[in-house]
């Protein structure tokens, strides 16, 4: 038995995805019975270094999904369109569907997999999140039996490769975005990078997953890094914390299965060194998740790149052979179909609990750390430590660390502190995990 794949994008990882297919000895045997059956691509004159038989390319994408032959869609070409289109359209047509395309599925995943349930199709997005890290899956399927309470990870190679090297170097984040451009890491525009988009929609995609439910991606918190300074990391290190960019999706304190509450959010985090993802450097990703009765598990390795990505797609593509080699089950099968409907309940930002690190610029004169402090009070916010730190540009430097408090609260207290002529600026507020 044969499946026939048309690949839809021959780029970085079209061409590892390939590469693997092209090649299967030494690997499992099912690999054998996956062919390329058609590749579309963007040009026919490009140079490539991947030796594909000519004949298979195309530039007209819509004839491979139109194709009665090709069995599974492999869509590589990334942004939103036409890659929604070409998706919905080989879907109509009853193709199986692999992508790694998480800006799509976050958008539009309600429309695509409502699509593809009542066409009794798959759609697979290993890759989407995490490149090679395994954990769509996983939770689709080997956590299946566990109640998730929260999913976090790093899953923003080019962000934690920023934050790693200001860390290290002691360098500003200008500094070091401008290097990465350079060699590769960060791309021309980093907007969806260093400003949380592309963490916002992998989050998205792991909460849907994680609490069998549709999620809003407007509904998803987020901010970037821009404004972490060196100073800020400097800081965070003599109070014992790391500051990475995470993404977090948790059920509410509280929360039953009748009236489940969730928060999603991705920004900069306090994380206290002898947490499990403080340790996680440069390039890579990793994902937490905490569940009953699991307790911990965490996923780490190669967020990006053709290989990791590459591996994620043909395992998808396995997938999809392996259940149709098997006649006797059902389409949609439950284990690796999305087929919850209903939409998870999301709490608004002001809700969430947490710890906060603001750093404050004041005049230096008596009696500033004192209205801070009742500045805090008024707005029942517990302070675990304030500190000045000394003096910059003329102006003295203090630093405090909340306990944990409503968001809400904060921010009011924030609020009245700019309003009481008490302080200068406030360049930095960060939350504490």
């Amino acid at each position: 038995m044969t499946f026939k794949v048309g690949l839809l994008g021959l780029g970085t990882v079209g061409t590892g995805t390939a590469e693997i297919l092209l090649s299967p000895a030494g690997r499992l045997p099912l690999l054998k019975e996956i062919e390329i059956y058609r590749v579309g691509v963007r040009s026919l004159d490009k140079s490539r270094t991947l030796q594909i038989d000519k004949t298979l390319l195309t530039t007209d994408l819509e004839s491979i999904v139109n194709d009665p032959e090709v069995d599974i869609v492999v869509e590589l070409l990334g942004g939103l369109e036409p890659a929604r289109s070409l998706i919905l359209k080989a879907i109509a047509n009853g193709k199986h569907v692999v992508t790694a395309n998480k800006a799509v599925i976050a958008r539009f995943g309600p429309e695509i997999f409502t699509a593809a349930n009542e066409k009794g199709v798959y759609v697979l997005l290993e890759a989407a999140v995490g490149g090679g890290i395994p954990v769509i899956q996983p939770l689709k399927q080997s956590l299946g039996a566990n109640r998730i309470t929260s999913v976090m990870g790093i899953v923003n190679g080019t962000t934690n490769y920023i934050l790693t090297r200001m860390t290290t170097e002691g360098a500003d984040f200008g500094e070091v975005l401008a290097d990465a451009q350079k060699l590769g890491y960060a791309e021309a525009d980093p907007t969806a990078d260093v400003d949380g988009f592309d963490a916002a929609d992998k989050i998205a995609i792991l909460a849907s997953l994680a609490f069998n439910g549709r999620i809003k991606l407007e509904e998803v918190y987020k901010e970037g890094i821009r404004n972490v300074s060196a100073a800020d990391i400097a800081y965070a290190d003599k109070l014992g914390f790391i500051i990475k960019l995470l993404a977090i999706a948790k059920r509410e304190e509280g929360s039953t299965e009748e009236s489940d509450r969730l928060q999603l959010r991705v920004h900069p985090t306090l994380l206290p060194k002898s947490h499990p993802l403080a340790s996680v450097n440069g390039v890579y990703n990793a994902i937490l998740v905490e569940g009953e009765p699991l307790g911990q598990v965490m996923f780490y390795g190669r967020g990006a790149g053709a290989g990791p990505t590459a591996s994620a797609v043909v395992s998808d593509i396995m997938n999809i052979a392996a259940v149709l080699k098997t006649e006797t089950v059902p389409i949609p099968h439950p284990l690796i179909s999305c087929s919850h409907q209903h939409y998870c309940s999301v709490g608004p930002v002001e809700d969430v609990v947490s710890r906060f690190y603001t750093r404050f610029l004041t005049n230096d004169q008596a009696g500033v750390i004192g209205k801070l402090g009742t500045s805090f009070g008024n707005h029942g916010v517990s302070l675990e430590s304030i500190v000045q730190i000394g003096m910059r540009d003329n102006l003295a430097e203090i630093v405090v660390v909340t306990h944990d408090v409503r968001e809400g609260n904060f921010r009011a207290a924030l609020d009245e502190i700019r309003t009481s002529g008490a302080v200068d600026s406030i360049p930095s507020i960060l939350r504490v995990l």
